[in-house]
């Protein structure tokens, strides 16, 4: 057993960003990283787009960047959330700024800010077209100056430790259910270990490899979020799953699928049918700067009336020198695939891109499991309601990290180590014969939330949904009982489970808003409630 004072669960922008701040604080804390890959792969890595923050105050306010974050969660935003994100934003792109994190800058040696859907004002700090990449190398970088920081790549978190493993029954009511730290996979060994932590903070990521398409890496599987609901903890707005409008569209297929950021959209490129003709004016008078709920379904809407397997970006007509400048590594992608968008438009498709529900967080971060707290993407803190506004994500994690660390830093000291925490119990399991088991039910995984749980859904496809992930679930628990662990069996078991969660939030919720569209109940409620599981 490893005892740590504190057990961070991921490496990306939420999980570092914590982490050194509560090592700049107490350097005779020990905090312990874990990412289930290596420590500068993550979900932070693979934002392009930027973040969002008022920073030119002369054409910008608080207050607007408050009225577009509400207007995008079509009402299901936290309004004090919103507020505290917003607010307390520009302080903390300013520490990661100092960290050594590098923005683009003007001639004049301003930052050069890019306009995206849904922002009323150009407030978006980027670096090039590789903005999450750029600010995991400085964070990386600044942790690993800290020598009470220690971070393990490769080792997987199994399941989260609370009084259940210590022989109590453990449900969604039981007052003071607490978390001790979490059962842990090292990958090169192949051999569970027990971490004992006098706190947790999940910092995961998302789950975008429930869906076929997505422009999410492969280690976006929902762990953190299924670990905490077998813990009994609290989720919401789980249905809330955001499409991205315009990923490439590569009909040879690629995992994930290449984002052309909304950023391009910004800098003037439209939205177009594969014959040039211009559509989004008949759904929003935004055009193609639309929040991405309302861009995504027009995309959808049209590819289905059409039959067409994809619709189109407009660049051509951009400034070439300046479009290769801020979107280098989308003119390499488009050029690699004998696509110059210069000269032709780029062929785009929606794809599964950011999740608005997860851990039900408190404005400290805190979940409802006591000395576990979650941060980043995997949680439903109330900042983006029922749709995220883009460039907003980083942001919240940030702003999140911070108060989670100065609350941590308040009360570690009252905590102790839970004693008599048993080890990993893997007696009569057997190494699994048929690695196609898994393989298969992935694919059937993606393919059920593809077809029946994507952009819009119906409740004749929630059903049949359901009852596929319910056959699905019962063969993977089968599986898991009976064999040792891979990393590929317990991302299958949680993949599932988020898909089911998923599909069960859509079902209950009878109307259409933010980015969750049925046929069966298109309107929207005058009643506003968030689906807590």
């Amino acid at each position: 057993m490893k005892k740590t004072d504190i057990l961070v669960i991921g490496a990306g922008i939420a999980g570092l960003t914590f982490a050194i701040k509560i090592a700049e604080k107490r350097k005779d804390l020990t905090i312990t990283v874990l990412t289930k890959t290596n420590r500068s792969e993550s979900n932070t890595r693979y934002a392009q787009g930027g973040v969002a923050a008022v920073w030119n105050k002369d054409i910008d306010t608080y207050e607007k960047h408050i009225a577009d974050t509400l207007d995008a969660g079509d009402g299901l935003c936290d309004k004090e959330v919103v507020e505290i994100v917003v607010k307390e934003g520009p302080i903390r792109v300013k520490e990661i700024i100092n960290w050594g994190t590098r923005f683009d800058k003007t001639k004049d040696d301003d930052y050069d800010l890019g306009m995206e859907g849904g922002h009323s004002e150009y407030r978006i700090l980027h670096y090039k077209d590789l903005t999450g990449w750029e600010i995991q190398r400085a964070l990386v970088e600044k942790a690993q100056t800290y020598k009470n920081i220690e971070i393990f790549d490769h080792f997987f978190a199994v399941d989260l430790i609370t009084q259940h493993q210590l022989g109590r029954v453990v449900t969604r009511v039981t007052p003071n259910v607490a978390c001790y730290g979490a059962y842990v996979l090292d990958l090169e060994t192949r051999t569970i270990e027990t971490i004992n932590a006098k706190t947790t903070i999940v910092c995961t990521g998302g789950a975008g490899q429930i869906y076929r398409n997505t422009t999410n890496p492969v280690i976006a599987t929902g762990d953190g979020i299924a670990m905490v609901y077998r813990a009994k903890g609290r989720l919401e707005n789980m249905e809330f799953v955001q499409f991205h409008p315009t990923a490439l569209y590569n009909p040879a297929g690629e995992n994930p699928d290449f984002l052309v950021s909304e950023a391009v959209r910004g800098f003037g490129a439209i939205l177009k049918t594969q014959d040039g003709k211009e559509f989004m004016q008949k759904y929003d008078e935004r055009l193609s700067l639309a929040p991405r709920d309302i861009v995504a379904r027009a995309i959808d809407n049209e590819m289905k009336t059409r039959g067409d397997d994809y619709l189109c970006l407009d660049c051509q007509h951009l400034d070439k020198e300046a479009f290769i400048k801020h979107f280098p590594t989308i003119y390499d992608k488009c050029m690699s695939l004998g696509i110059d968008p210069f000269k032709q438009m780029i062929p785009v498709v929606p794809a599964a891109h950011y999740l608005c529900g997860g851990v039900k967080t408190d404005q400290i971060g805190r979940s409802s499991v006591q000395r576990l707290y979650a941060c980043g993407e995997c949680t439903s803190s109330g900042l983006h309601g029922a749709n995220r506004l883009a460039s907003n994500s980083l942001l919240e994690a940030m702003v999140f990290a911070h108060r989670i660390a100065k609350d941590v830093l308040e009360n570690i000291d009252d905590y102790d180590w839970m004693e008599g925490i048993p080890g990993w119990n893997a007696k009569s399991t057997t190494d699994p014969k048929e690695m196609v088991l898994i393989t298969q039910s992935n694919k059937e995984l993606k393919e059920i939330m593809s077809s029946y749980v994507g952009i819009v859904r119906s409740n004749v496809r929630l059903n049949r949904a359901k009852d596929r992930l319910t056959l699905l679930y019962r063969e993977t628990e089968q599986l898991y009982s009976t064999t040792t662990l891979s990393p590929q069996l317990c991302e299958l078991r949680n993949m599932i489970t988020i898909g089911y969660l998923v599909t069960s939030s859509a079902a209950m919720r009878r109307e259409s808003r933010g980015l969750h569209y049925t046929t069966d109940y298109p309107e929207q409620m005058d009643y506003i409630e968030t689906m807590i599981l």
